[in-house]
């Protein structure tokens, strides 16, 4: 089998190593991809969200399988046109990615299929914006109707600055989605879907905030890890019945199937399992530790889903061990990220056993490997339990840097110390 991967990044970068480790792809290619991913397979460098351009390199190529890692071009359509010129596609048509590219919309799909999810109000000015923060009251959650990378989310007990974040939405012409806050955990799963049956992955937990303890602002996230060792049994199958097949069905009777792997954004509440939100794609850093896990063959899956013919009685395999991963991003990030800076130490993280780096924002610079993004690499470390893994992912962070790093010390670490609590019932 020979697939195309479409997207630059960490996420990418995950979703090439796990192809490469299934003995029934042949070949890989990626586009644009970045210089982790250069070194591993061929890169082409085209425009991934211009459906044209990404449609033409398949049919160039000959290639099985087209899998497209981000939101951007999902939103833009490039499933659609990949399909329409015959190529099995893993990723949602323009329709079905809806579900990220408008909150309102995944709201209202969420109600239409009776899935549980935070009460929430559209606002489109500054007045709607001021009456919906006081009907939930703080903490308030201010939330880009659109597209925004992960970072259009304010989350503050301060109303000024919900209030500031709203006003920045509607002066670039949006709409916000405002809700009712949600205690407990956060949980990120993935399920795998062919428009009518699901599969899900290990369920993961990643860190928004840029600095330790969750504080400061919000980014694509700083790391993650998998499995999560205090949910409860049966959480997973409860997601998948109460949450996962009943949106599935509901945008297959809308008659827009969603193809392709349905992001699961939830919070564990006292009141049970709710929707945050729903992503069209695997999320980053989520990918890096989740699939770093997975032992049944990757292209075979993603495959089975693009066709049609997903088995939703498949059990996957899983390596026993615990995944961590440390995300170390750029100077200045998650504002202006500084690039161009040199990155040292990335041969003896990786020479490091059960460690590998998943690059994101880097790029070739002569021999010398740079910086190009915001989040620029993830350190990922397999071990024998949460506190072995976060050592490993460490050691390897400890190996790399560059002018302006940055990193969170705290991934991980309050899992590993049995800190964290569901109020209630997860039922």
């Amino acid at each position: 089998m020979k697939v195309l991967v479409l997207g630059p990044g960490g996420r990418e970068h995950a979703i090439i190593r796990a192809l490469l480790a299934d003995p029934g792809v042949t070949e890989v290619h990626s586009a644009p991809g970045n210089a982790g991913i250069a070194q591993d397979v061929p890169t082409h460098s085209i425009d991934a969200n211009n459906p044209v351009a990404a449609t033409t390199l398949a049919q160039d190529l000959a290639v099985d399988l087209v899998v497209v890692g981000p939101e951007a071009p999902l939103v833009a359509g490039v499933a659609d046109t990949l399909r329409a010129a015959g190529f099995p596609v893993f990723g949602p048509d323009k329709a079905a990615a809806a579900l990220e590219g408008s909150k309102a919309f995944a709201k209202e799909v969420m109600a239409s299929a009776d899935v549980p999810t935070a009460m929430a109000r559209v606002a489109t000015n500054a007045a709607e914006a001021e009456e919906a923060l006081d009907a939930f009251g703080a903490p308030y959650v201010v939330k880009d109707d659109g597209l925004a990378a992960g970072k259009g989310v304010v989350v503050t007990d301060d109303r000024e600055a919900a209030l500031a974040h709203a006003q920045s939405c509607f002066d670039a012409g949006g709409t916000v989605v405002i809700e009712e806050y949600l205690d407990g955990p956060e949980v990120s799963l993935f399920v795998i879907s062919d428009g009518k049956h699901v599969v899900p992955l290990s369920p993961a937990q990643d860190f928004k905030r840029i600095f330790d303890n969750d504080e400061g602002p919000n980014t694509g996230g700083m790391g993650a890890y998998t499995p999560l060792p205090w949910l409860p049994e049966g959480f997973v199958d409860g997601v998948v019945t109460r949450v996962a097949q009943p949106t599935i069905d509901e945008m297959a009777k809308r008659g827009t199937p969603f193809v392709g792997v349905l992001y699961c954004g939830l919070a564990a509440t006292s009141r049970g399992i709710r929707v945050i939100e729903f992503n069209a794609r695997f999320g980053d850093p989520e990918t890096q530790a989740v699939l770093a896990r997975l032992q049944t063959p990757f292209g075979a899956l993603l495959m089975s889903a693009a066709r049609g013919e997903l088995d939703p009685e498949t059990r996957l395999q899983w390596d026993s061990r615990t995944a961590v991963d440390v995300v170390m991003a750029a100077a200045n990030y998650p504002d202006s990220p500084r690039k161009g800076d040199a990155i040292s130490g990335l041969d003896r993280a990786n020479a490091l056993d059960c460690v590998h780096v998943a690059h994101a924002g880097t790029a070739a610079s002569g021999e010398q490997i740079v910086t190009a993004g915001g989040r620029v690499l993830a350190v990922v470390a397999l071990g024998e339990d949460l506190a072995a893994a976060r050592d490993l992912a460490y050691r390897g962070v400890a190996e790399i840097s560059w002018e302006g790093a940055q990193y969170r010390s705290d991934i991980a670490q309050a899992a590993a110390e049995g800190r964290i609590n569901i109020p209630g019932s997860t039922s």
